[in-house]
């Protein structure tokens, strides 16, 4: 029998129940740090290692099947934490990469590289980091905190803005929420901009691990190691900023060990998450209707 209240916050909860869709195939993906739905190419999503690799991208599908591995000129993974993607308004798509990590808190500079997103074609399945693909070259924008070094696991792009938004990731007290404008190819390194401080429901309240963007722009899916909490803006606001000002829902992803990564899928109906290690699952967590 389930008990009351557990059936109760089922019947509120915005989401189904997850369920595993498969495992990550690609030997090469041993630490899945972030993960991001194509908005140009169907059942595409993107994932990258933490630190330790190279500058790779790895390409899978919703059930984890390997699509592809792609290096990427003009780029260096010392810490790459998470990864978002973008449609422009003449619809081409990008990669955005997150180079924020900084357990030590030790680095005044990070950067974020920005790629057009490759073609994946069924022949590209058999590549890689011995024999890869290559995107173009990476444009970077290198930026820093105006209060002080941070540590980061989250990036994430407005679909509407392209705006950049980088949240950190704290031990004790809420995450901070800073933007950036994705002035890529100028050479100063950027200020970031302080929008906000962001607290979920949980300890601590500030390990963020990933996140992202609805392609509606209305909602904002964070996580950390085992769950994952969504913020809705309100009717009627006018400016992203405001969603950080609402209290988060508690989405029920599953059993997550180091879970870092999450994503909207191309539709914005569920979200798709992964961990870190070899050949772990895929989850998927489906929007009611």
């Amino acid at each position: 029998m389930i008990p009351a209240g557990r059936s109760q916050d089922a019947k509120r909860s915005s989401y189904s129940p997850p369920k595993t869709t498969g495992e990550i195939d690609n030997p090469e993906i041993t630490e899945s740090s972030g993960v991001a739905a194509s908005k140009c190419q169907a059942d595409v999503f993107w994932t990258h290692n933490d630190s330790g690799d190279d500058a790779y991208l790895y390409a899978i599908n919703r059930k984890g099947g390997r699509l592809g591995t792609w290096k990427v000129p003009n780029a260096e993974n010392t810490d790459w934490e998470d990864i978002a993607s973008h449609k422009d308004a003449a619809g081409k798509c990008f990669i955005y990469i997150g180079e924020i990590g900084d357990n030590e808190r030790k680095r005044p500079e990070h950067k974020v590289y920005r790629v057009a997103e490759p073609t994946v074609l069924p022949e590209n399945a058999d590549s890689t980091k011995k024999q890869p693909l290559e995107t173009a070259p990476a444009e970077s924008l290198k930026f820093r905190y105006p209060d002080a070094n941070q540590d980061a696991e989250t990036l994430m792009v407005d679909p509407s803005s392209a705006d950049i938004y980088v949240v950190t990731k704290k031990i004790s007290g809420p995450a901070g929420v800073y933007r950036l404008k994705s002035d890529f190819g100028n050479p100063d390194t950027a200020n970031a901009e302080k929008i906000a401080d962001v607290s979920m429901p949980a300890v601590p309240n500030g390990y963020v691990t990933g996140g992202d963007i609805s392609p509606d722009g209305r909602r904002v899916i964070i996580c950390d190691y085992s769950a994952a909490y969504e913020f809705t803006l309100p009717a009627g606001a006018k400016s992203l900023d405001d969603i950080w000002k609402q209290t988060p829902e508690s989405v029920d992803v599953g059993k997550r060990k180091t879970g870092e990564a999450v994503c909207y899928t191309q539709d914005g109906n569920s979200l798709i998450l992964t961990t870190e290690g070899k050949n772990k699952p895929v989850i998927e967590v489906v929007r009611k209707p």
